[in-house]
């Protein structure tokens, strides 16, 4: 008996799977797009790229501009900038 209801439940979750793929798939087709939208526009993380490259502004400085935690800013920024980006040499008086 529990042989038979673990192939009916394994048969009732391919039917979701099933459908729930047809169901985006139908979405996509009509132009929907799925997930969270993004917090920055695009000209915003256009400034931020350039704030970022010519070291204007740091990361926070950034952030709070645009009301956002650093992550934001992190996900948004071109990530080899971020990670190849030298050290500003020490400034000299």
């Amino acid at each position: 008996m529990f042989g038979m209801l673990s192939v009916l439940a394994e048969l009732q979750r391919e039917l979701v799977v099933a459908n729930t793929m047809d169901g985006l798939t139908s979405a996509r087709a009509r132009g929907r797009v799925g997930g969270r939208r993004p917090k920055l526009t695009a000209d915003q993380v256009t400034l931020a790229q350039d704030l970022y490259d010519t070291r204007d502004k740091t990361v926070q400085q950034i952030a709070d501009l645009f009301g956002v935690p650093r992550s934001t800013v992190y996900g948004h920024l071109k990530s080899d900038a971020v990670r190849r980006q030298p050290k500003k040499p020490p400034e000299r008086a």
